[in-house]
């Protein structure tokens, strides 16, 4: 590693992230970095090269783990070899893309089929089922939206799993929710988390995750806030709240 010339706030500066981001790819192994005789960490110019393949690498749905195989593959130098390690996971991800695109479709149907029925004239009387949304075509709900019914959670120790305990994605589901967390301010809300973000967090996978998660853990209730800060909550019964300082990591106080 050449001598470094930038501190964290300079290279955050410089690459146009948080210091948070650059000290997260420190500590998992993803950004060598010096320290000078004081103490501060150093980082070099290959630093902003290696921050760009990094962001390149997430805007691809890769996970860290993924991330840094393929920077061992760059740092020999040879492209056609980091481009032969990159395609077969690009069309995994693909794959991935193309399953929730049938999934988030599916929801728009529902919401069209409702927002249609909410359109007709309306009953006199107190509202039942039949007369309000809830007589929707029941099936997987991608993300939670403020507003929506929540469901009942099972009981405790009965909360329904779709998801085994084999499941390949799992890891890969829980270093993406790492590398959100590591750039979100965190706050304790009523049931759960909310995640504060700032602007440019990349909404489409953070909404794929929570479809996912959700799909493998329906007794979370993910609630996604497009205002002019990105929020994400995430809230479980008493009984499971666990789960969420597995999933989110260290929860506020």
């Amino acid at each position: 590693m050449r001598v470094g010339t930038y501190r964290v706030s300079d290279l955050a500066r410089r690459c146009g992230v948080a210091p948070s981001t650059v000290r997260f790819y420190e500590r998992e192994g993803l950004l060598p970095a010096t320290r000078s005789a004081s103490g501060y960490r150093l980082y070099d110019d290959q630093a902003v090269d290696r921050l760009a393949f990094i962001a390149s690498a997430k805007h691809l749905g890769l996970g860290l783990p993924e991330i840094g195989e393929l920077l061992a593959l760059w740092e020999q130098g040879v492209c056609a070899r980091v481009r032969a390690d990159l395609r077969p996971r690009v069309d995994e991800r693909i794959r991935e893309a193309r399953g929730r695109i049938k999934e988030l479709r599916s929801f728009i149907e529902r919401l069209s089929v409702a927002r249609a029925h909410l359109a007709g004239p309306d009953r006199a009387g107190p509202c039942s089922p039949e007369c309000s949304f809830l007589h929707a075509k029941p099936g997987p709900v991608p993300v939670e939206l403020r507003g929506l019914n929540r469901p009942a959670p099972a009981g405790p120790g009965k909360e329904p799993v779709a998801c085994s305990p084999g499941d390949g994605d799992k890891a890969r589901r829980m270093d993406r929710w790492r590398s959100f967390t590591a750039v979100a301010r965190t706050e304790r809300v009523a049931g759960g988390v909310r995640l504060v973000f700032e602007p440019g967090v990349d909404v489409g996978a953070l909404a794929g995750l929570a479809a996912r998660e959700r799909e493998c853990r329906p007794f979370l209730t993910f609630a996604l806030d497009l205002g002019a800060r990105v929020t994400l909550e995430v809230t479980a019964p008493d009984h499971a709240r666990g789960l969420l300082k597995e999933l989110l990591g260290t929860l506020p106080a």
